[in-house]
């Protein structure tokens, strides 16, 4: 359940505003693993209850036409509740069964200051526009693990984790000419995460010693400082674009670890710093020889940080025979792309097809691991690694287009082929006698051909009724250690307008063929095959009514790029 309020009131100089939402939601999620080595079948069902409501409150103050300073703050409470259900079940060897259960039941607030100030200049188009955003982030999440048949094995992990960022962001505009424009800039950003952590469960460290108690403290900051500038120019015909971007960036982490093992106590740090000065330029030609046809080449340099789930290394989650952790000594990923354009205006909409080409360094990717403290159970460690250097190729068409007045389709397909090089495990042993000595590290590689498409359609049945319908394709995506299934749905859609246009209602069916699903074939360090569905098939209802006019809004902020790597889907 879904529910908002957005109000604005603007009254000379002074423009106060004011939203609510929030989302409550229930939702199943359920998978399964087979094992062919050692005949073994895992199975997933996760039940998650969500609620979260956001406050936020603003006001955009009108000094003059040329100045303007605007405040706001969001607060976000929110708990989070998940049940997890694992059974592993060997057919060979029942005694070595098992069926874990966990409840992660976790309270945090979320919240946002931010700032703006604006000047414009005598010159049209010409402003400098600061920014202050600062967020804070708290969470207490404790997640006991219990053991229907084994109810000594039960333990409970406890996570504390605490999240500061600030973003300041100093940007100016400068039109030089009629067909020319510069910008400046300048952005600070400084995070810190820290994770408290504690566990109370029984297990063996890499020497068979027994661990009855561990408690992690990982600290972790990555300050960022940057400049950029960027100079545009239209001559007739042409059009470019040149950017740079420098930024000095400052990483530090640390793991405490206190661990009481064979009833002493041991304590570690690791530490991990990463102090980099980087350059990222951009380059943007467009040649349009008439008014239907247009050229572009363009090359640009970007980076992808790690997201803070990549590098915690405090456990993530965990079932009988998987375990996730992220990697603390991630380095960031870097890429350089060159891509070359065609666009064509049709009579009733255009056609733009492109060629690219990536060069990827140190690319973050998915790596699978045995678990060395049991390897003869066949547990996994999932985690994040940083691969050898990788290129990329392929090309994307893209096309919008009105065959009738009633009917408008958006499409796009993409095709690119990518060579992966990098570390893998595996056993040159069978796996029920097999040992630490027993895995063998390779150096493994992978050709991944792969293709998406995408097809959006809007239909106006009347002049206060809209139809959509959207298709969505996947292809079969390989990596180094296991194949991505491909993937497919269907969604539709209708919105009508009513109470003299000032509200709407809409209702959207998700997944008509109920196709969507995450299923994998791994090969190391284990051959196993899995599925993992969630609840995709959704059916949504919503209305919406406008209130007075929507003449006066608050004032918009800059969309700005994080940097950072996603985590991924799924289980994997």
């Amino acid at each position: 359940f879904n529910s908002g309020l957005n109000l604005n009131y603007r009254n000379g100089k002074f423009n106060l505003y004011g939203n609510y939402s929030n989302n409550f939601s229930k939702n199943d999620n359920n998978g399964n693993i087979q094992r062919t080595n050692n005949n073994s079948k895992q199975f997933f069902d996760f039940r998650d209850d969500r609620s979260s409501q956001i406050f936020k409150v603003g006001l955009d103050f009108y000094i003059n036409e040329k100045n303007t300073v605007s405040i706001f703050t969001s607060q976000n409470p929110a708990k989070n509740r998940s049940i997890g259900d694992s059974k592993a079940i060997f057919q060979q060897t029942p005694s070595l069964n098992e069926h874990q259960i966990f409840d992660a039941n976790a309270t945090n607030k979320s919240t946002q200051y931010n700032f703006n100030f604006k000047r414009d200049f005598a010159k049209e188009g010409s402003n400098i526009e600061l920014e202050v955003d600062h967020n804070l982030f708290d969470e207490d999440q404790p997640v006991p693990f219990t053991y229907p048949s084994e109810i000594l094995k039960n333990y409970t992990d406890q996570n504390k984790p605490t999240r500061e960022r600030t973003t300041i962001n100093l940007d100016y505009v400068n039109p030089l000419t009629e067909n020319s424009k510069l910008e400046l800039g300048a952005e600070t950003r400084l995070f810190n995460s820290s994770i408290l952590f504690s566990s109370d469960q029984q297990l063996l460290d890499e020497q068979g010693k027994k661990i009855t108690q561990r408690d992690i403290d990982f600290d972790y900051t990555r300050d960022i400082y940057s400049l950029y500038a960027t100079y545009g120019k239209r001559l007739e015909k042409w059009t470019y674009q040149l950017g740079l971007r420098a930024e000095s960036v400052r990483v530090d982490a640390v793991a405490n670890e206190n661990s009481l093992i064979d009833g002493t106590r041991k304590l570690a740090t690791v530490p991990f710093e990463n102090h980099y000065t980087e350059l990222y330029p951009s380059m943007y030609v467009t040649y349009s020889p008439t008014e239907v046809k247009s050229y572009q080449l363009s090359y640009s340099r970007r980076i992808d940080r790690p997201g803070l789930g990549q590098i915690n290394p405090i456990k993530e989650w965990s079932t009988p025979l998987v375990s996730s952790y992220g990697n603390q000594e991630l380095r960031p990923q870097f890429t350089n792309s060159f891509e070359l354009n065609f666009t064509r205006r049709l009579e009733k909409g255009s056609l733009t097809s492109g060629l690219f080409y990536r060069f990827i360094n140190d690319e973050i990717n998915r790596v699978v691991l045995v678990d060395r403290a049991d390897v003869s159970s066949g547990r996994i460690i999932i985690t994040h690694d940083n691969f050898d250097n990788t290129s990329a190729f392929g090309l994307e068409i893209s096309s919008n287009y009105k065959p009738y007045s009633w009917w408008s389709i958006n499409g796009s397909f993409d095709l690119y082929s990518q060579t992966q090089k990098g570390i893998a495990e595996r056993l040159n042993k069978p796996i029920n006698v097999a040992t630490e000595q027993d895995i063998e590290t390779i150096v493994n590689k992978v050709d991944n051909v792969a293709y998406n498409f995408r097809m959006y359609n809007s239909f106006t049945a009347t002049k206060k009724l809209s139809l959509t319908a959207s298709l969505f394709y996947r292809g079969l995506n390989k990596t180094l250690q296991f194949d991505v299934l491909p993937m497919y749905f269907a969604n539709v859609g209708a919105r009508l307008s009513v109470l003299k246009g000032k509200g709407n209602v809409s209702l959207g069916f998700n997944d008509v063929f109920d196709t969507m699903r995450f299923g994998f074939e791994g090969r190391l360090p284990y051959p196993q095959n899995g599925k993992f569905y969630w609840e995709s098939q959704t059916v949504q209802l919503g209305f919406n009514y406008r209130f007075g006019s929507s003449k006066f809004q608050a004032k918009s902020r800059r969309q700005r790029d994080r940097d950072e790597k996603n985590n991924g889907g799924g289980m994997f």
